[in-house]
């Protein structure tokens, strides 16, 4: 890949990060990791307190690269056509039409989506995975840009459906956003006076631009010592004290598309072993399922990649 390409795909990620920050303070790092998300092709679980602004993060990255922007509030009877929609007999014409569920989108919010039932949280499998619905037996293809940003609250349990361990692997990245510093929540405090800084954000990436940064970093270099350092990792979490399963060869390609997309919004052409080791907990744990014994003694998931990342050793 040429230097100059690299470094304008670089300048083009930190013009859409300054630009969401002026509506996300403090939250670099969580952007960087959407960023990389959306380039690499995965999804993204957000699971966080109420009020930490997850939806606004949403919102800020459609908004920032001129995508169409979908919100959608999971119930307990959302149905699975809510979310991909239904045919509606036309009396005009005596014909049934098809009407596109908020899925046909380059950005979906699926808001609480532990709130749904399992059936309706299903109808999301296909579509994050292929890139498309199948409806009433006709395959409709959602696009070139189908980013899902779903969300959990992680401190309510009463009336939730947790996800199972399948749509779990769906996602690319798993994390939370925390709570910023004491001085940037009172500049989050100073920017909405007046009115929400969402209502004066500006687009600073077209479409197309975006399309090509996925193009991009699919041309990264991963040589072959990277990528059988990101197998071994990933084969030391099916034998980890206390993981009942590890992750599957799913989490092997995603964690390595993910460092081809880190490495280029940091202006390389080739992956590093401190890109995979970054992105490894976020991309990973959530994948992985513990037992009951480890749960008990408080052994997670994230702990779990965090010991196997010192000690599988990297490449030089």
């Amino acid at each position: 890949m040429k230097t100059d390409t690299v470094s304008m795909a670089q300048e083009l990620v930190q013009n859409i990060v300054g630009n969401i920050e002026t509506v996300m303070r403090g939250q670099t790092h969580s952007i960087h990791k959407l960023l990389v998300a959306l380039i690499s092709g995965g999804h993204v679980l957000l699971e966080d307190n109420p009020g930490t602004g997850k939806t606004t993060l949403a919102k800020a990255l459609a908004l920032s690269i001129d995508a169409k922007f979908m919100r959608l509030q999971f119930t307990p009877d959302l149905l699975p056509s809510d979310i991909t929609g239904v045919s509606v007999f036309d009396q005009s014409d005596q014909k049934f039409h098809f009407h596109e569920g908020p899925v046909f989108t380059n950005i979906l919010l699926a808001d609480e989506i532990n709130r749904a039932s399992p059936r309706t949280q299903s109808a999301l499998l296909e579509a994050m995975a292929e890139g498309s619905v199948t409806i009433e037996g006709k395959m409709r293809d959602l696009g070139d840009l189908f980013f899902v940003i779903a969300t959990q609250n992680p401190i309510e349990s009463a009336g939730t459906y947790p996800l199972p361990e399948a749509q779990m692997d769906r996602f690319g990245f798993h994390f939370g956003l925390g709570y910023v510093s004491p001085e940037e929540e009172a500049r989050i405090l100073g920017d909405q006076i007046e009115q929400h800084p969402l209502a004066h954000l500006k687009t600073c990436a077209s479409f197309d631009q975006i399309l090509d940064l996925k193009r991009q970093a699919r041309q990264v270099r991963v040589s072959d010592d990277i990528k059988h350092y990101i197998v071994e990792l990933i084969a030391a979490t099916r034998g980890a004290e206390g993981v009942l399963m590890g992750a599957s060869p799913r989490a092997s390609l995603s964690l390595m598309k993910a460092a081809q997309a880190m490495a280029l919004i940091e202006g390389r052409d080739y992956v590093t072993p401190d890109h995979v080791q970054e992105l490894a907990v976020s991309a990973v744990a959530h994948r992985m399922v513990m037992d009951a014994q480890a749960k008990y003694s408080g052994v997670t998931a994230v702990r779990a990649v965090e010991t196997i990342l010192k000690t599988v050793p990297a490449p030089a």
